[in-house]
């Protein structure tokens, strides 16, 4: 239980890292360097307006600086990247021998979350998914594919459906772009399918992009009901693919076990 509460800290302390570094790659600042400013103002943040989710709430939701709201979009994030962070620990670990297997998956997941809840922000607030994010994310889960591979944890037959899942998806994507000449959805979402390919595998691919159109379905639907958007209007794609990678990833299976279960 402790541990857990430590590791959920640390992934507010991540969530925190992450808002930074989205903010300063879509305004091209270095994220590695300079201090934290108010978004509104432009103040420097002092050392007690930087502690993870308890500072929005000492703050009351305002800048110290300029009264401005805050974004919900700072604590949120935080917290879910705790949540996560904790969760990929109760279900991967515990740990008990240091750069063991065990380890290094959950390091390895960690480091995927990162990557994704990244990628869920810079699509779901400015309709990009930038190279900067979906490349290392792709090239670390080759490296991790390797190494599982180089241990026999996975053998030839799965690191084949791992490659078949990855290039069919991203083939799949890639003709919906090309015949709707980007208009049914960006490129970036074709990245994005490669990276789902390679973190699922077959047949977990199946229920997280069947997931991914599903929720995007849903909540499309609802916005136009709702009128907040029209039937032409421009809707981020990723986050629903990635909510559909994250139900697949640790559900996949029970939903495909299901799903052959039922009696037609």
């Amino acid at each position: 239980m402790l541990e857990l509460i430590f590791i959920f800290i640390f992934g507010l302390i991540i969530g925190s890292f992450l808002n930074c570094a989205v903010w300063r790659m879509y305004k091209e600042e270095s994220f590695l360097f300079g201090k934290s400013y108010c978004p509104s103002c432009h103040h420097d943040l002092g050392f007690w307006d930087l502690f993870p989710l308890f500072s929005y709430l000492f703050l009351r939701g305002k800048c110290r600086y300029c009264g401005n709201k805050i974004s919900i979009q700072y604590p949120l994030v935080e917290l879910i990247t705790g949540l996560l962070f904790s969760f990929i620990y109760y279900y991967f670990g515990p740990v008990n021998v240091l750069f063991s297997f065990n380890f290094f998956q959950i390091i390895f997941w960690w480091t995927m979350m990162s990557f994704l809840i990244a990628i869920f922000i810079f699509d779901f607030k400015y309709y990009i998914i930038p190279d900067e994010t979906i490349y290392p994310a792709i090239i670390i889960s080759m490296l991790w594919i390797m190494y599982e591979f180089s241990f026999g944890v996975i053998g030839r037959m799965d690191v084949a459906c791992i490659i078949f899942s990855a290039l069919g998806s991203a083939l799949f994507f890639f003709l919906i772009w090309f015949f709707s000449k980007g208009m049914a959805m960006g490129f970036g979402d074709v990245k994005l399918a490669i990276l789902m390919g390679l973190l699922l595998g077959y047949p977990k691919i199946i229920p997280g992009l069947f997931l991914g159109f599903l929720f995007g379905a849903i909540i499309g639907s609802v916005l136009i009901l709702l009128k907040k958007r029209g039937f032409k209007s421009e809707i981020p794609f990723g986050p629903f693919l990635l909510a559909g990678l994250f139900v697949s990833l640790f559900w996949g299976e029970r939903i495909i076990n299901w799903y052959l279960s039922l009696s037609f």
